[in-house]
């Protein structure tokens, strides 16, 4: 395998994840030709060399200066438009109006820490609890990042447990806290508490045509077996399972929705064995899958423990977790926990827009039909081209995996289009184990002629000879 910071090539199975750091990444020592950047933003960008340096990564072989948004839209300092296909933290679109009218009005009136009496933080964990199945009473924690909520969800998991224990996929992500990057195989390793198993991806767990023509069924039962034996293994090592950790679309490992009923097995086994489930909802959450407000309530599982990111208030830093009461109540009790901003009132006009938005303007229909179109467009415009071994998705989430002659992960092969998309306007990233599957989420909002216009740059960026770079709409 490439190490760290090369561009990448093809990988042999079984190797280490790619980092998601490294994904797509703007590396700082590539070399950059005459007429890559302007000269403000060549400054600009050895300024933030110097002040940031590693912390912040770039995207991109030819880093954006992105100045303004709007929908499904991105605007760079030179005026040039760029269809947003990859930023699920607008869900409801760059610079909603209801949005931005809703945090003006509330930043000139108060913004102030949680320990007030307050109507906007009660009103709107109403209406989330609302849109949760019901079963059995809930409570909402709010925190101001998806990084905390996986965090206080494991810490939760391992106070009602005693157990310390955590399964999680090969090349997840939850989160850049000290107990969430413990969980993110996609970011380093994982500690010693943690075991990894495997998306649920019938490629890789059906061994035969046999196991294959059992369909999503032996697949369901595959999969709660790797389960079974990671919690074996942390038997091994003196320990109990906590917590199954899943994000429910399997966003990292490159996009695996399957079917319903998909993560029935696994998640009882886990309960039978005394751990907890929590659904990991930052990327697929807030109605993206369009089959519904959630991923989780596809497969009819019920987690103990739900946690929410950045997408509920379209990029203000407010998020959550979404529990049983009982585990909540016994948890604060015994662990004095509050979080000083989290739910602050600007924070919490925004989050009440967003769910405005997404009921008035239909917008879980709306991520369903258009996803259809964008899905069954990529399959046609890749349906000749050798390297691309599969194409999967719902909603508005889909992925496009790039292999070579051998059928190995070809990293090269996904980062060259991610590139070539670039320079005609579309701005994408990439996800999987091996990072050679393109991750295409836009906003909600996509209309169904820039689904079209999507689907179009993607053939051009899909052959191997140059070609001229597309108007900008």
């Amino acid at each position: 395998m490439n190490a760290p910071g090369q561009a990448g090539t093809a990988l042999e199975p079984g190797a280490a994840p790619v980092s998601i750091l490294d994904v797509n990444a703007h590396h700082d020592a590539g070399p950059l030709g005459p007429d890559a950047l302007s000269d403000d933003d060549r400054q600009l960008l050895e300024r933030r060399r110097e002040v940031l340096g590693p912390a912040a990564p770039l995207m991109y072989d030819r880093p954006l200066h992105i100045v303004r948004g709007e929908g499904a839209w991105l605007i760079d300092a030179a005026g040039r438009r760029y269809l947003d296909m990859y930023n699920n933290v607008a869900g409801v679109g760059h610079c909603h109006p209801r949005v931005v009218a809703a945090i003006s009005r509330q930043a000139a009136t108060l913004n102030t820490n949680t320990r007030y009496l307050h109507g906007y933080v009660v009103d709107y964990a109403e209406r989330l609890l609302a849109t949760f199945p019901d079963r059995g009473p809930r409570r909402v924690m709010f925190t101001c990042t998806g990084s905390e909520a996986n965090d206080l969800a494991v810490r939760i998991a391992r106070w009602a447990t005693g157990a310390d224990g955590v399964i999680v996929t090969e090349a997840a992500y939850h989160g850049g806290t000290t107990v969430s990057a413990a969980c993110s195989p996609s970011t380093g390793a994982v500690d010693d508490v943690v075991v990894t198993v495997p998306a649920p991806d019938g490629r890789s767990l059906l061994d035969d045509p046999a196991d294959r023509a059992s369909g999503d069924a032996g697949l369901a039962g595959r999969w709660a077996g790797e389960v079974a034996a990671a919690m074996d293994e942390l038997a091994r090592r003196g320990r109990r399972t906590a917590a199954l950790l899943v994000d429910t679309v399997f966003s990292s490992d490159g996009i695996h929705p399957g079917t319903p009923g998909m993560l029935d097995a696994a998640a009882a086994l886990v309960h039978e064995r005394g751990g907890l489930v929590i659904a990991d909802e930052v990327q697929p959450g807030f109605g993206r899958l369009g089959t519904g407000m959630w991923g989780h309530t596809r497969h009819d599982i019920a987690p103990d423990l739900v946690t929410l990111g950045k997408p509920m208030a379209n990029g203000m830093p407010v998020a959550g977790l979404v529990g049983r009461a009982d585990l909540i109540d016994g948890f604060c009790a015994g662990e004095n926990y509050f979080n000083t901003f989290a739910g602050n009132p600007v924070s919490m006009a925004a989050a009440t827009a967003v769910l405005d938005v997404i009921e008035d303007e239909g917008l879980i229909a709306h991520a369903a039909e258009v996803g259809r179109r964008l899905l069954d467009g990529v399959r046609t415009v890749t349906a000749d081209d050798p390297t691309v071994s599969e194409v999967r998705g719902l909603g508005l989430f889909v992925a496009v995996e790039y292999v070579d002659a051998d059928g190995r992960p070809d990293r090269r092969r996904a980062a060259g289009v991610i590139n070539a998309l670039r320079d005609r306007g579309v701005l994408i990233s990439a996800c999987g184990r091996y990072g050679n599957a393109l991750k295409i989420r836009p906003p909600m909002v996509l209309s169904p002629g820039e689904a079209d216009l999507f689907i179009s740059r993607l053939e051009q960026a899909g052959i191997r000879r140059p070609g001229p770079a597309a108007t900008d709409e």
